[in-house]
């Protein structure tokens, strides 16, 4: 019976977690990945907000490159994992986007090397790629894509003591050089 008990209680402390966590949709692993180059064919103009160049002058887009050097891989060693940092799952959850899906749900432009891109935040971009969905924010939805109720809860997911090389992260200062709104018309 005490048994019993625990388990149902471990099971609805799993399903609140991830009901609060912001990138639980990001383990629906039925959604393709399409890749930050497919997704800047709209999102590099001045119209969209230059996204593109926002993603480029980000450690976002260098998130995986640190996971190559040494210091990375001394840091994976002291916290016990045999593989190298650019190979470990607790490494690549924050720093790459897609590297624990089947290459079927990956684009041909999809590169893991990528890092931190679009569809680490927004979404598996398959299902909402097309002209037709996007131009409609409730069928972007409906097909994958995440909008935030709370960016900064998103973001400490990675962002948190957990890591490593966690250092005071404060949400505004690190939104401000990352945000990228489409400027209204």
């Amino acid at each position: 019976m005490q048994l019993t008990r625990v388990l149902f209680i471990v099971l609805i402390a799993s399903v609140f977690t991830l009901a609060s966590n912001p990138f639980s949709k990001m383990d629906d692993k039925k959604r393709g990945f399409i890749g930050v180059d497919d997704c800047v064919m709209c999102h590099k103009t001045d119209k969209q907000g230059k996204q593109l160049d926002i993603w480029k002058a980000s450690k976002h887009a260098n998130a995986y490159k640190t996971l190559l050097t040494e210091e990375a891989n001394k840091i994976a060693a002291e916290k016990g994992f045999t593989t190298p940092a650019a190979q470990t799952a607790d490494c690549l959850k924050c720093h790459a986007s897609g590297y624990n899906y089947e290459a079927s749900l990956l684009g041909k432009k999809f590169k893991v090397e990528d890092g931190v891109q679009c569809e680490t935040c927004h979404g598996a971009g398959a299902d909402y790629k097309s002209m037709k969905v996007m131009k409609s924010r409730e069928e972007s939805i409906k097909n994958g894509l995440i909008v935030h109720e709370s960016i900064e809860a998103g973001c400490v997911t990675c962002h948190n003591a957990e890591s490593p090389t966690f250092k005071e992260f404060n949400f505004q200062t690190a939104w401000d050089q990352i945000k990228h709104p489409v400027p209204a018309k």
